[in-house]
């Protein structure tokens, strides 16, 4: 008789309820190693690569490719690699199959589980360590109750706030404990003498294999030149379309590049893991949150010049939306009231200005986040962006890469928009929108001259933000932008 498992919705951070598999990496009946890609499960903003921790067979995969099912719920039946286990063992296993989590639903009934182990008895807490904090040390009144109340030593820790000061953040970092890092070991073996030399993601590498590409050959755009998943791609022959039985007349219209409905009808499409999470938060935003507008126009010549002069000397050079990040992290150190999250009736104020960044991706909209941008230079911000957003566009981003932030810019200025207002962010107070650049006449010194101006809009949650409140972060932000020497002093 087989010994067959459960290979059950995995579950990865509090907030995930449910999954979907993007795609079964396996076939049925087929023998995989341990290490192995076995399959890609969609959460609301990533693709997670699930890896063997065995070797091992799948006699059954439950789960349809595209299918949403809940955390816990059954979607393949394990086996070992070198087992076969009949078609009516398969059966009664998925038939009497129950999830851990009784608050999961299953399409499958069975018996009550066993009940869960007595827990160990925990060990007494260490005593907190007292400290001794000198009265003029530069440290936050509730940075110091939080050291004090931890027991921990601020003279190691380097003050991230204003003028060097010790924040709230500071001393709960230092606080947590060292992470340890267990397990088995990993099997580190390259796949081969060909691909194990090459700077590339196993994405990349096992596509590559599949379609034929010679990895040798592609130049990475990933973060430090690594070849990701779009590099190949980009190589791969499309398959050609079988032409009709009828050929079109001469004459006719060039056919489009995607189908379209029948006359008359409409498609449906389900909504993504993604669109859903997207639907859900910009409606509760929407809906509840009191939004109200700032506009402004600045000048961006200062930043153009800048710009070329680092073209020119390097052959390449931070984008536009770089410096605004940049510009936005500098005034949100001095306006820390524009630097907050709201949550029910408390306004969280923040020590560093963790700005998230509108990516657009196939899947929908997603925010990866430039932690402490008030503390990064405008190149180290170039570079931070450019990995976040090759993540974000192959679903590699880590929870607490896109989650939280303190601030958000959204900008459709390469779209060719001139001005619009985005929808916050919730539990962000306020997010940036920015437009295209266009030349524009306008009056300098009593005489017509011509700019490039960028039209911003912040949306501002009128529950933590006032509109004065927000009118003066608009002033130092168009300052900072209009005087960029300011930016990279």
């Amino acid at each position: 008789m087989a010994n067959l498992r459960a290979f059950a919705m995995p579950k990865w951070g509090i907030e995930m309820t449910e999954g979907v598999v993007a795609e079964w990496m396996v076939k049925e009946g087929v023998p995989f190693k341990k290490g192995d890609i076995i399959a890609l499960i969609e959460t609301d903003k990533i693709t997670n690569e699930v890896e063997a921790e065995a070797d091992g067979m799948f006699p059954k995969l439950v789960a349809e490719t595209g299918g949403t099912y809940q955390v816990g719920e059954l979607i393949a039946v394990l086996a070992g690699a070198d087992e076969t286990p009949s078609a009516d063992e398969v059966s009664a296993f998925v038939s009497g199959f129950k999830p851990a989590d009784t608050a999961v639903a299953s399409k499958a009934g069975g018996s009550t589980p066993p009940p869960p182990a007595a827990p160990k008895a925990e060990p007494a807490p260490e005593p907190v360590k007292k400290v001794s904090i000198a009265a003029d040390a530069n440290i936050s009144p509730a940075a110091r109750a939080l050291a004090e109340e931890k027991g921990v030593d601020i003279s190691g820790i380097t003050g991230s706030g204003e003028g060097g000061r010790i924040t709230f953040q500071d001393v709960l970092q230092a606080s947590l404990p060292p992470v340890s890092i267990g397990g088995s070991p990993v099997d580190i073996a390259p796949v081969g003498e060909t691909l194990g030399e090459v700077f590339a993601s196993p994405l990349a590498k096992r596509l590559a294999v599949q379609h034929g590409v010679a990895l040798s050959s592609l130049t990475g755009t990933g973060p430090k030149g690594r070849i990701c998943k779009a590099d190949v791609l980009a190589k791969v022959k499309p398959e050609p379309v079988a032409q009709a039985a009828t050929p079109a007349p001469a004459s006719a219209a060039a056919p489009m590049a995607f189908a379209r409905p029948a006359p008359g009808t409409a498609e449906i499409v389900k909504m993504s893991s993604m669109r859903k999470a997207i639907a859900r938060a910009l409606s509760h935003s929407k809906s509840t949150i009191p939004h109200f507008y700032l506009r402004s126009k600045v000048r961006i010549d200062a930043i153009l010049g800048l710009r070329a002069q680092a073209k020119a000397a390097t052959g390449e050079a931070p984008s536009i939306n770089d410096y605004i990040v940049r510009a936005c992290g500098l005034a949100l150190a001095r306006h820390p009231d524009v630097n907050v999250q709201v949550h029910g009736n408390e306004i969280h104020r923040f020590g560093s200005a963790d700005i998230s960044v509108a990516v657009a991706t196939d899947k929908g909209l997603i925010t990866p986040i430039v932690k402490g941008a008030d503390t990064l230079s405008v190149a180290a911000i170039s570079r931070e962006v450019k990995a976040l957003v090759e993540k974000a566009r192959t679903g590699k981003l880590q929870p607490e890469e896109f989650q939280g932030g303190s601030f958000s810019i959204s900008n459709l200025g390469m779209f060719g928009i001139d001005q619009f207002d985005a929808i916050i962010n919730p539990p962000q107070g306020a997010i940036l929108a920015v437009g295209a650049g266009v030349r524009q006449p306008i009056e300098i010194g009593n005489a017509l001259a011509f700019a490039t101006i960028v039209e911003l809009s912040l949306s501002c949650d009128h529950r933590a933000i006032d509109g004065a409140v927000g009118a003066e972060f608009m002033r130092t932000l168009k300052g900072l932008i209009e005087e960029p020497k300011l930016l990279v002093g």
